[in-house]
């Protein structure tokens, strides 16, 4: 988990640089908030938005500008949650949250680009895709406040104030978030260990060895797959490893010119798949005891914009097939 790492605390002079210099704690509260760096930014953006809005009489009365920030920040994230989930019931199929690539990809695609997802997001374990799936299983209330205190360390007293409960009905939200944390996260591999999974995967997915990949899969793996109604994706969840194997080959064979690629997705061990030079499915896992259990296959080409195409690869000293 994140230490607290928010917004500063004590006297500061709301000059610019000191504003402006909140912006990336700001904004790694919101992504683990919203699961949508696009919704990130525009969170922030609000709530920088409100702060020149007011006047410098204002500004100055305002102790600490940056846990002025991070609150309203916290409450323009606990609007934008509300107004979701009605967007989401008319989403095409399974929504999940925006992959980010490491800093190397960014840095490979945005040559000279002021800030690139891995400077703005810390990829920690509060990040993974599994982590951010469990979040969006929870209230708007639930998230914010679990984020805010379990992961940022913000006391239930600056938490309550943003999501308008007591101190007490605030800790009892996250309360509730972390038992759900807890139930749906079985301990997981890390490391060496899942990219070792995830890398024969792989193989077994190009050499075309069903075989060889259900003995990969956990017997109860889930595949769940994002394409926004924009591109093909399946609607539901794919259930068994059976399924799922036979699904993940029946993919393969509608398609040509594919490049499957071992990347970082979400601070984890996960795959990229181009299509004549553009990447249009980033994949990141679950495993646990040397099985995959879950896989989520972002296909939605609106999700998929900080991810490099073919000829913007990453300059590294690595050797062919070592992870990276």
């Amino acid at each position: 988990m994140a230490t607290r790492s928010g917004p500063g605390h004590g006297r500061s002079d709301p000059d610019l640089s000191a504003i402006t210099s909140e912006r990336y704690a700001l904004t790694n509260l919101a992504y683990r908030m919203l699961g949508s760096l696009a919704e990130a930014e525009d969170a922030v953006q609000e709530a920088y938005a409100r702060w020149y809005a007011m006047t410098r009489q204002q500004q100055q009365a305002i102790e600490s500008p940056g846990a002025w920030l991070m609150r309203v920040t916290g409450r323009v994230c606990l609007d934008i949650l509300g107004s979701a989930r009605l967007r989401r019931e008319r989403y095409v199929g399974e929504w999940l949250p925006e992959p980010l690539p490491d800093h190397a990809e960014w840095i490979s695609q945005h040559a000279g680009a002021e800030a690139d997802p891995a400077d703005r997001v810390t990829l920690d374990e509060s990040v993974s895709m599994a982590f951010l799936v469990v979040l969006d299983s929870m209230t708007p209330a639930e998230r914010v406040a679990f984020v805010l205190h379990d992961v940022f360390g913000y006391p239930f007293a600056d938490v309550a104030e943003i999501v308008g409960r007591t101190p007490e009905a605030s800790r009892k939200l996250a309360s509730s978030a972390r038992q759900r944390i807890h139930a749906a996260r079985p301990r997981a591999d890390q490391g060496a260990r899942q990219a070792e999974v995830v890398r024969d995967f792989k193989q077994a997915w190009e050499a075309k060895d069903i075989n060889a990949l259900i003995r990969l899969l956990d017997p109860d793996a889930v595949m769940t797959t994002d394409g926004g109604g924009v591109v093909a994706a399946a609607l539901r969840p794919i259930e068994g490893r059976e399924k799922l194997a036979r699904y993940a080959f029946g993919v393969a064979d509608k398609v040509s010119d594919v490049t499957i690629l071992e990347r970082t997705v979400n601070g984890q061990p996960g795959l990229v798949v181009r299509q004549d030079g553009a990447t249009v499915t980033v994949l990141a896992f679950a495993v646990t005891a040397g099985r995959i259990t879950h896989i989520w296959a972002v296909r939605n080409p609106v999700k998929l914009r900080s991810w490099p195409a073919e000829g913007q690869e990453p300059h590294t000293d690595m050797r062919p097939g070592e992870w990276r």
